[in-house]
């Protein structure tokens, strides 16, 4: 239990940086007159993120999860590759990248990295860590809990980003 909770507490530290790198490129966006799309969503996303990093080690030590090797081992590594796939994302976006939807006018869409082959990579990174993270415990339930409002969540999202991005 301890080491799950040494990587849930990584994860919250990059999530912290991530919003870190957020809010500067926000506020580049803005005083270049970016325009944000779909905010009301944004708090629900954020909500069921928080969601997943306290009902993970949650439901681990509240209902005795075990770590089981042939299943903690390998979704460890889908965090792990969800976490560079992530990072990558940013990196190529750079002071586009943001955790909201907002949109530079003039600026063109970003056709490298990642997104030679994806349209979401980012989006990808996010399903996969949001069914591998608890799963590297067996705290399926969260897996499932977590999966199914972040599908609903993303439903929303992607078309909100579609549209901004169309222009």
């Amino acid at each position: 239990m301890t080491a799950y909770l040494v990587l849930i507490g990584a994860v919250v530290l990059e999530r912290l940086a991530e919003l870190v790198v957020a809010r500067r490129n926000l506020a580049w966006a803005k005083a270049r007159g970016g325009v944000e799309h779909g905010g009301r969503h944004y708090p629900w996303i954020v909500a069921a993120h928080v969601a997943l990093l306290i009902a993970a080690p949650a439901e681990v030590w509240l209902l005795g999860r075990p770590f089981v090797p042939a299943l903690g081992w390998p979704m460890l590594a889908v965090v792990v590759l969800a976490q560079g796939l992530r990072w990558w994302c940013i990196g190529t976006l750079g002071r586009q990248w943001n955790t909201r939807v907002v949109v530079v006018p003039g600026l063109p869409l970003v056709d490298r990295g990642p997104y030679r082959w994806l349209r979401h990579p980012n989006y990808v990174a996010v399903v996969a860590e949001g069914i591998a993270l608890p799963l590297v415990h067996s705290a399926w339930l969260t897996a499932l809990a977590f999966t199914a409002a972040n599908a609903a969540l993303l439903s929303v999202r992607v078309r909100v980003e579609n549209a901004a991005l169309a222009g």
